[in-house]
């Protein structure tokens, strides 16, 4: 357990401060850059860091439910689906670069609560720490799905990212379901659906 304690700490540090790495090629490489005003360059800048900190949010989770998840299957769906969503963190940190723009300033703080949430869900056994898992990648393709609508329709680059990114966390839902993981409470769902938008709201700006 220290020793896996070390590992996350070590994850935390590489995972905020901008060490992701990606295996697969960034969607956005075949998409020529756009010409952007400035209006929409900002918006797509602000949307584009929404999604930065969701996948810090992501890594943090992953890690704290693979610290708890009982069967070693689980903990290694954990990790490979941990793995794709550093590729995500490593494409959406490029593209805001490209952006003239930078992440989220209070990142340290979501990866913090949202690692104390999956210990939460994790402790509660594999099938809830599954389920949490699907519920969060429903929330979050529901998520990117809208962003696609709201991003600017030549930003072509940002919109390549986005629809991959999506096309992986509805995957990554669809396996924990499969795996067996159980529908979680209404209660928890619309509380999961709250702390989004405060996320979401905030990192658009900050």
């Amino acid at each position: 357990m220290i020793d896996a304690l070390i590992l996350g700490f070590d994850r935390a540090l590489r995972t905020v401060s901008g060490a992701a790495a990606s295996v697969r090629p960034n969607p956005a490489a075949a998409r020529p850059e756009a010409t952007l005003t400035e209006t929409e360059r900002q918006h797509a800048a602000g949307l584009m860091r929404v999604n930065h900190t969701g996948e810090i949010c992501a890594q943090a989770l992953y890690h704290a439910q693979s610290l708890t998840a009982r069967d070693p299957a689980t903990r290694r769906s954990l990790a490979s689906a941990a793995a794709e969503e550093e590729e995500h963190l490593a494409w959406t940190q490029q593209r805001l670069a490209e952006l003239r723009s930078r992440p989220s300033l209070i990142n340290p703080l979501w990866y913090a609560g949202s690692f104390a949430i999956g210990l939460a869900a994790g402790v509660t056994g594999d099938r809830t720490n599954l389920g949490f898992v699907f519920e969060t990648e429903r929330q979050v393709e529901e998520h990117l799905t809208g962003h696609l609508e709201r991003l600017p329709p030549g930003d072509a680059r940002s919109r390549a990212i986005v629809a991959a990114m999506r096309d992986d966390e509805a995957r990554h839902g669809a396996n924990a379901r499969d795996a067996g993981g159980i529908e979680l409470p209404l209660p928890v769902r619309l509380v999961m659906r709250a702390a989004a938008r405060v996320m979401t709201a905030t990192a658009y700006y900050l």
